[in-house]
């Protein structure tokens, strides 16, 4: 009944052009049923849960069932976009950037002029970046989750290596939870995992910090951060088996021999850095010299 009931406000909204959130969708289905006194849904949670089965009955990502969801990210660079019948340069927003859109099926990506996509992790570091016009100087598209990535920001980055064959890479904070925001880029979140599919990038590459480039690059000790228990606890779990299966929960980091020495210099120094510390040597020292050199050099973890 909860999945039938669902389905007909999904159709509803599709026949009437309109585009709900889940959260709509739950208040839009929920009342007390008939002569009971039970309510359709016992709370959003139970609603979000028959949604992602009508996800996996339909094949359909909730964006094409026109479903909006939070979207934080950005992009800029030599792409030329189209949105209903407006076509969009994104390379003409000053000091500003295009706004992915939750429902980013929708957009057309007609050009692209670029050789790889960049991810930031930060949106600092992304405004940063474009005030310097790098990705004009070093013929990239600039992108950023603002943090955890959300799934429109996802599904651009997957597009433009899929579609259009860029490679990816991916520059986060010298820390695990960093380290995890890459993982939702080259392989989803958990509980996403029947979308990763659609939504992953599983050929991203993650260009830094690593806690080696800590050392290589000297960056000083009054930069670094003392790891607190969360960060020691998910860097473990980065490493953990499922005690069902037996297999590693994140099999990029477990089975890689450098993501293992990285994890373990990590909990043996229990320090983190920010992506701001290489401003110790130098304000464009990140975009002069740390992130061409390493692409160039092709120092990056798989």
């Amino acid at each position: 009944m909860q999945t039938v009931l669902l389905a007909r406000a999904i159709y509803e909204a599709l026949k009437h052009d309109d585009h709900p959130t889940i959260r709509d969708l739950y208040y839009y289905t929920l009342h007390t049923i008939e002569d009971t006194e039970i309510e359709t849904f016992n709370g959003q949670d139970e609603s979000n849960n028959v949604f992602q089965d009508i996800e996996v009955l339909t094949g359909l990502l909730r964006e094409q069932m026109g479903i909006v969801a939070e979207s934080r990210g950005a992009m800029v660079g030599e792409a030329v976009l189209e949105s209903k019948g407006n076509k969009i340069d994104c390379a003409k927003f000053g000091i500003g950037a295009f706004n992915i859109p939750s429902l980013c099926d929708q957009i057309h990506i007609l050009e692209v002029d670029a050789d790889y996509v960049l991810v930031v992790e930060k949106d600092a570091i992304f405004q940063r970046l474009n005030d310097y016009e790098f990705w004009r100087k070093n013929k990239c598209i600039l992108i950023t989750g603002k943090g955890q990535a959300d799934r429109a920001t996802r599904r651009m980055v997957r597009r433009l290596n899929e579609d259009w064959g860029l490679p990816v890479y991916v520059l986060t904070d010298a820390d695990p939870y960093g380290w995890y925001i890459y993982s939702t880029y080259r392989a989803g979140s958990i509980s996403l995992s029947y979308e990763s599919y659609r939504l992953a990038c599983p050929s991203a590459k993650f260009l830094g910090l690593s806690m080696t480039d800590l050392e290589k690059y000297e960056i000083p000790k009054d930069h670094l951060i003392k790891a607190n228990d969360g960060d020691i606890k998910r860097a473990k779990e980065l490493l953990l088996k499922d005690p069902v299966t037996g297999k590693p929960r994140y099999p990029w980091f477990y089975e890689s021999k450098r993501w293992r020495q990285e994890i373990k210099i990590f909990l043996d120094k229990r320090v983190k850095a920010e992506i701001e510390a290489k401003s110790s040597k130098g304000f464009r020292f990140l975009s002069d010299v740390y992130l061409p050199e390493k692409i160039k050099s092709k120092d990056w973890i798989k």
